[in-house]
């Protein structure tokens, strides 16, 4: 169009752009009409015209070209009708509207996002105003955890909160003030840390839930957890006096499980002995009167003769315990010994000496009376007997 202007390359100068644009925006509005005055098509006037229209439509195309868009696999497109929410599309390729009819986001549904609390990018850079707490016996703890979340409801997240993110470090440290808020010191900084964690997650959960921000925190990792650094020197002198206390008592159980089952089994075991002395104690005894029925239904039988038995079983119990026998003669006072010892280390058998003995104490007594004779014999008679049974 400006090369068609007569008035191009002439003067001192190139053509005014005010005018030129004046003149396009004329001829612009010519477009789709036959030329003025009868003139033809083929006139310059409507060449630039047609120009002017393929330019327009090379503009439609580009416009509505720029409502393609491409959501990835790890994304959601939320498409927006003048603002207010139309549709969320999935993965792969789209088309909506363009501006200012619709309108997208893009959000990242599978991106974990991280927020700490307590300190920054290094657990030396600490943050006091966050990590400080008080715990519910009224000391103060120096916490630091991280978050994790990804963006789970990408509706949510763009309509019900100006900001999610800042909301999610506010929630994490209003939940986890709130649970250190009713836990012990000792169990915030030593056995309670990993619980503490999972209750902070939990409790964050809900309050996000609740406030509609669609995110859902993945984890909650404890960085650090120990008294303020003013008390930290007494808290270690705690700690260690705690340690010599478990020291100790470990010994003692130690101890307690060395000693008492040693004795526990002494204990059953005498009283295993005791319980066996019992039975053979009264089995004896049972026996023995078993055995003394017995005699007394044959002493009822025949007294005379069981007494003779009974003491002749007697005698011959002392006697073989024995290794010495003094023998009282009857009627001359002689005292007689017998070394039973020497003659069994000799190897003489008892049966045999006692006999020489009666043999001998017969050849030695002196003859008497009839009655006393008949006496003497009858005692002699019975030794004998005795001593051969």
């Amino acid at each position: 169009m400006a090369m068609n202007d007569p008035k191009w390359g002439r003067g001192d100068g190139p053509p005014d752009l005010d005018e030129i644009w004046k003149r396009f925006t004329r001829e612009f509005s010519l477009f789709g009409k036959k030329g003025g005055n009868g003139s033809s098509g083929g006139s310059p006037k409507n060449l630039s015209s047609a120009g002017g229209g393929i330019v327009l439509l090379v503009a439609v195309l580009i416009w509505a070209a720029s409502g393609i868009y491409i959501v990835d696999a790890s994304e959601r497109g939320v498409v927006f009708r003048f603002g207010k929410y139309l549709e969320t599309t999935m993965p792969g390729p789209h088309w909506h509207i363009p501006w200012p009819v619709d309108s997208r986001e893009i959000v990242n549904v599978s991106e974990v996002k991280t927020i700490e609390v307590g300190y920054r990018s290094n657990a030396r850079n600490k943050v006091p105003n966050e990590a400080l707490m008080l715990t519910d016996d009224e000391n103060i703890v120096d916490l630091q955890f991280a978050v994790q979340y990804v963006r789970s409801n990408p509706e949510d997240y763009l309509f019900y909160n100006r900001d999610p993110d800042a909301t999610v470090k506010q929630v994490a440290e209003s939940a986890i003030r709130e649970i250190v808020g009713k836990s012990k010191m000792d169990f915030v900084l030593q056995e309670g840390r990993e619980e503490l964690a999972v209750n902070a997650r939990d409790l964050m959960q809900v309050i996000l839930d609740r406030y509609r921000t669609g995110i859902s925190v993945s984890q909650v990792t404890m960085q650090n957890a120990q008294p303020p650094d003013q008390v930290q020197a007494s808290f270690d002198d705690a700690v260690r006096a705690k340690q010599d206390q478990e020291r100790q008592k470990n010994e003692g159980q130690a101890y307690y499980n060395d000693v008492v089952p040693k004795a526990e089994g002494t204990a059953a075991r005498l009283a295993q002995e005791a319980e066996g002395y019992k039975q053979r104690v009264v089995a004896a005894a049972q026996g023995e009167a078993g055995r003394f029925e017995k005699v007394l239904a044959e002493y009822k039988k025949a007294p005379r003769v069981t007494r003779d038995r009974l003491y002749l079983d007697a005698m011959q119990a002392v006697l073989t315990n024995t290794t010495k026998i003094l023998v009282d003669q009857q009627k001359n006072s002689n005292l007689l010994f017998l070394p039973l010892d020497k003659l069994i280390r000799s190897g003489t058998r008892i049966d045999d000496a006692i006999s020489n003995f009666s043999s001998s104490v017969d050849s030695q007594a002196p003859i008497a009376s009839t009655a006393d004779g008949v006496d003497r014999s009858r005692d002699a008679f019975r030794l004998r007997d005795r001593e051969e049974r």
